[in-house]
């Protein structure tokens, strides 16, 4: 530390130089990355970052931020930024079908409005450039008339204006160069995207390096009244403002794909006031707050009576708190995996033990039962520990007051030693209902949450809590409804918080600050 301190003057300035050349270094090279990937929120956050590290590192009268600036850059990367995207998302139109800009929506409905003529007209194609654009010579395969497309149209050649090559498709025309094997295997990408227009809403397009075909555009779309019509059926469709562009007669019949649209943060109300939403969503709810309840009372309970039992001296009481902390020093994916394995159907031990055929993880009430075991096991060694402590700081004259005025042991239990115990524990009881409240891993590799009734198109299964539903919600079926899960996110880390606040109230451990 002596030799840190004393790390001064020029040296340090030098490395100090050296040490945020590096770090700019970085930093640039993320920064033009992500503006080439067009993340222009993570571009800004890696700027501010930039700017942040070289003005703290470099001016006298920011001492104490030179320290502190690490962790802050952390929270407001790892912990503020995912909060407010995840509370922008929630405002938006944000699932399947819905993901894109606007922009690249209507694109891809237009490329969708692509169809061919009747007769299939297909071309034998030679692409190459002409006054330094695109072009290309066109030789329709039944008539056998050449054309010659351009970008900004497509003209009939008379014979003797062309040349025909081995394979008597026209391959040379007056100011047209033809493009090398080798340009035309680097273009590919530019090939795929080019339209020679014919008129009347008609172009030749290629299909691959050396064949187009003739194709009709039966959507079009007007940025002045911003809609699109379907020229073949004469239907007009426009923006119903939710991201997607609607029949202007039928609001139900909807083009796809959409885009991600503000809907003034319907997707909370859309808990509430949609049938198919509401239910799932009020029934995970209330058994997520029943299993960590549940969860913590029973964890409680089975780790204070113990810690009360091995309070006593008793023979083998250094052994058996070594066997009660087994469970907690395993990895946890571990024992929930050996115990999902232990009530499999056919291979179970438990059903091997007592010769049952008992589907544990079919039923809803077996499956939640199987939950509150598996989490007891896990949970009960930790709060084991902490009773163990809690007792040792209850100072001893009490329960021998207690004693001389005739209180029984079981008196001493329950009006002394447990008030005080709920006392002292109550942040830790706080904190792991907030934990089990979002304790995802048990459920899902215990359960996934299941039973689902599938067939019924339900996505939340019995014994999902909210996480696991969140989960599915976004990510575990055909339709991904990303701005509802995030809408489910906000309101649980809004519970989370609420009880941590509480919690840090409760155990006055800020009232120092």
């Amino acid at each position: 530390m002596n030799r840190l301190a004393g790390f001064t003057g020029l040296p340090a300035q030098i490395f100090k130089i050296c040490f945020i050349a590096i770090v700019d270094a970085i930093l640039i090279a993320m920064f033009f990355a992500s503006t080439h990937k067009h993340a222009t929120s993570l571009a800004i956050v890696i700027a501010l970052v930039a700017l942040g590290a070289n003005f703290v590192y470099f001016a006298k009268f920011t001492l104490p931020f030179k320290f502190l600036f690490p962790g802050l850059v952390l929270l407001v990367v790892f912990v503020v930024v995912p909060i407010l995207y995840t509370i922008s998302m929630s405002a938006f139109n944000y699932k399947t079908g819905n993901e894109i800009s606007k922009g690249q929506a209507i694109t891809q409905l237009l490329q969708t409005g692509l169809a061919p003529d009747s007769a299939n007209t297909t071309y034998d194609m030679v692409l190459g450039k002409k006054d330094g654009d695109w072009a290309a010579l066109l030789t329709e395969q039944v008539s056998h008339q050449v054309y010659l497309g351009t970008l900004k149209g497509t003209t009939k050649l008379e014979k003797g204006s062309y040349t025909l090559n081995s394979l008597a498709i026209a391959g040379a025309t007056a100011g047209f160069t033809p493009l090398t094997a080798d340009q035309t295997a680097a273009s590919d990408s530019a090939i795929g995207a080019l339209k020679f227009p014919l008129g009347n809403g008609q172009f030749i397009a290629p299909q691959s390096a050396d064949v187009a075909v003739l194709l009709t555009q039966s959507l079009v779309y007007d940025s002045k009244t911003d809609t699109l019509t379907n020229t073949a059926l004469n239907r007009t469709y426009k923006d119903n403002g939710d991201g997607n562009f609607a029949n202007v007669k039928d609001k139900t019949e909807k083009l796809l794909p959409g885009w991600r649209a503000f809907n003034n943060f319907r997707n909370y109300t859309h808990l509430f006031s949609d049938p198919t939403v509401r239910g799932p969503f009020i029934g995970v709810f209330v058994w997520t707050v029943s299993f960590a309840f549940l969860t913590v009372i029973m964890m409680f309970g089975v780790g204070f009576l113990l810690a009360i039992a091995l309070d006593k001296k008793i023979a083998f009481r250094r052994f058996y708190r070594s066997i009660l902390i087994l469970p907690y020093a395993i990895p946890s994916f571990m024992s929930i995996l050996i115990w999902n394995g232990l009530f499999n159907r056919q291979f179970g031990a438990i059903n091997g033990l007592f010769h049952t055929h008992i589907d544990w993880f079919n039923s809803p009430w077996l499956a939640k039962g199987i939950i509150l075991l598996v989490n007891l096991w896990l949970g009960f060694p930790y709060f084991y520990l902490i009773s163990t402590g809690a007792l040792q700081a209850i100072p001893a004259e009490l329960e021998e007051a207690a004693s001389i005025d005739g209180a029984s042991p079981r008196k001493i239990l329950r009006l002394i030693k447990l008030p005080l115990m709920l006392q002292i524990l109550s942040p830790l009881l706080i904190s792991s209902f907030a934990f089990n409240f979002n304790n995802f891993n048990l459920i899902y590799l215990l359960t996934a949450g299941g039973p689902t009734d599938v067939l019924h198109g339900k996505t939340a299964g019995a014994t999902d809590i909210l996480i696991t539903y969140t989960y599915k919600t976004a990510f575990g079926s055909s339709e991904q409804n990303l701005g509802l899960a995030c809408a489910i996110s906000m309101i649980m880390f809004f519970i989370v918080g609420s009880l941590s606040l509480w919690s840090l109230r409760r155990s006055k451990v800020l009232d120092g600050f």
